[in-house]
């Protein structure tokens, strides 16, 4: 069975970074379409960031890009999202996701197109 479980949110200033981790289980882990995604109070939830490693393939929400960066260790079966200058907007429940490789060709940040999901980890940005 997949699992999808996240770790590395925290509270930090404006301006500071963190790296959130996403250990897999059950996955052919080089051949899905992998995300992060976050849902703040009262907002929908939204894609960040996804990859596909098959084809070397990266894709960012504008909000985030040059910001954030999505990687992954095939070996540790490990999905990583390193959130640099991090700003209060980025304020929110962070979840890993997986879906099948084809929806990276299409639309990699659209929540609804994935179908296992992590638990969620909470960042917080102060100013």
């Amino acid at each position: 069975q997949e699992q999808l479980v996240e770790s590395g949110g925290g509270s930090v200033a404006a301006g500071g970074s963190l790296r959130l981790s996403c250990a897999t289980s059950g996955y052919a882990f080089s051949s899905f379409c992998l995300g992060w995604f976050r849902q703040a109070p009262g907002k929908e939830r939204e894609g960040v960031a996804a990859i596909y490693s098959g084809a070397s393939s990266t894709f960012y929400a504008d909000s985030v890009k040059g910001r954030f960066t999505i990687s992954q260790d095939n070996e540790l079966r490990t999905l990583y999202l390193q959130m640099n200058s991090l700003k209060p907007e980025d304020t929110a429940t962070y979840y890993c996701a997986a879906t099948g490789s084809i929806v990276c060709y299409g639309s990699p940040l659209t929540p609804t197109r994935y179908n296992t999901w992590g638990q969620g980890t909470q960042v917080t940005v102060s100013s």
